[in-house]
């Protein structure tokens, strides 16, 4: 008797605040109606509408991932699953997000084309960091941060193995594609294509030595060396503090090609709207600000003007 096809599963990340709500019911209507089973962390479960499985093996039996949240979700979703390459779709529950794909009324849609395959994907790197004897992934960047009321950063650089010079600078942030319109573009920080395999590195107010950002090539790894004098500045994975350096301590960082899937359902359109977004960065004001701004008002007459 041959044995019965086991049932898809998917995973579920949740943002760590907001509200999943109508997100998160479609989606347990759409997995009751179609005989997929969901499975969620036991610090997202709680929110979640019931039908969902807890689980502390999502990683490992999950067939696909969505996320519930912004670009951070998402991230954090991709960490989970870097050493498998399984699918994750997002969905938007923040304002400006580059890794989202849909917005939640869409989410019914979606998963109809994730479970017949219509789909992309657009493959992501990610950067594994070496601090002291702490290791870790992200897929944005690494940071070294200055800590307040200590002294500034002071490094060498080494690229591939050669000394490229120093830095004296408030931190430094190294960058994937995917991350240099995050913190590196911040820190001016070129706009680099996720398409591309490449790392940027990107002084926080630099003084003296490098003051310029500078994209090298994915195949070599990146060395930044405490020297003397220097502050002992915080490393930071995706925003998330990994370790509190110490004084001559060498942070190792290289790129993982291919290391997140990211599910593509219209590129050309995902495409249109990153351009949009890519527009208002430097906007003083916020999307929903702007919004009120350009309203229609009424004139002195009462009449609305157009």
């Amino acid at each position: 008797m041959t044995p019965p096809e086991r049932a898809p599963t998917i995973g579920l990340v949740l943002h760590p605040r907001r509200d999943p709500g109508p997100s998160a019911t479609a989606i347990v209507a759409w997995a009751q109606s179609h005989g997929s089973r969901l499975v969620a962390r036991a610090e997202d479960a709680a929110r979640l509408p019931p039908g969902v499985i807890v689980s502390d093996q999502l990683a490992e039996e999950t067939d696909a991932l969505v996320s519930i949240g912004g670009d951070g979700t998402m991230l954090g979703a991709l960490r989970l699953v870097v050493k498998r390459a399984v699918p994750v779709l997002g969905v938007n529950l923040g304002n400006l997000g580059f890794l989202v794909e849909v917005e939640p009324d869409e989410l019914p849609a979606a998963l109809d084309r994730l479970e017949r395959g219509e789909f992309t994907i657009e493959q992501h790197s990610a950067l594994q960091v070496r601090a002291g004897a702490a290791e870790s992934v992200g897929f944005n960047d690494v940071a070294l941060v200055r800590v307040p009321d200590d002294g500034v950063v002071n490094a060498a650089l080494s690229v591939g193995g050669q000394r490229m010079g120093r830095y004296r600078c408030d931190g430094l942030v190294v960058a994937t594609p995917a991350g240099s319109t995050a913190y590196s573009y911040a820190a001016g920080g070129p706009v680099v294509s996720p398409l591309l395999d490449a790392v940027i590195i990107a002084p926080l107010a630099p003084m003296s030595g490098i003051s310029r950002p500078m994209v090298v090539s994915a195949d070599e790894p990146v060395e930044l060396t405490l020297l003397e004098g220097s502050g002992r500045p915080a490393v930071e994975v995706d925003g998330r503090v990994l370790h509190r350096t110490q004084a001559g301590e060498t942070i190792a960082i290289r790129l993982i090609p291919n290391a997140g899937q990211v599910v593509r359902l219209d590129r050309d359109r995902h495409q249109r709207r990153n351009q949009v977004k890519l527009s208002l960065l430097d906007l003083p004001f916020l999307p929903e600000e702007l919004r009120d701004l350009t309203a229609p008002s009424a004139g002195p007459s009462g009449r609305t003007r157009p």
